[in-house]
C-alpha cells in the first residue's frame, strides 16, 4: 500500500467521475452530459477534471454524433479501474488500522 493515495483520483470531483464509470459494464462509455449531471459539476469544471483522467490514462474520451449534435463520451481504462482499485485499498488500509 501507498504511503500517500494517488493525487489524481484523490480528488472529490474525480473520484465521483472514476467511480460511476466503474459501475458501468466493462468497456461501457457513459455521456458527458449525464456524467456532469451524477458529479454535479459545470460544463467547465467536469471539462478540466476530465482532461487531467485522460491525460493520466485514467480515461479515454471519445467524440462523436448523435442525431447531428455532437457527443462526447466517457469511458473508464484498464488503468483508471487499477487506480481506482488501488485509492480504495489505501483507504481500506487507513481503516483497518
Amino acid at each position: 500500500m501507498s504511503a500517500q493515495p494517488d493525487q489524481i483520483v484523490h480528488q472529490p470531483v474525480r473520484l465521483k467521475v472514476l467511480a460511476a464509470l466503474r459501475a458501468l459494464p466493462d468497456g461501457e462509455s457513459l455521456d458527458f452530459v449525464r456524467l456532469r449531471g451524477i458529479v454535479d459539476a459545470t460544463e467547465g469544471n467536469l471539462g478540466a477534471h476530465i482532461t487531467t483522467l485522460e491525460g493520466a490514462g485514467y480515461v479515454e474520451v471519445n467524440k462523436d454524433f448523435h442525431q447531428r449534435r455532437p457527443r462526447t463520451r466517457i469511458r473508464l481504462t484498464v488503468r483508471g479501474r487499477r487506480a481506482l482499485e488501488d485509492y480504495v485499498a489505501y483507504l481500506r488500509g487507513i481503516l483497518d488500522t
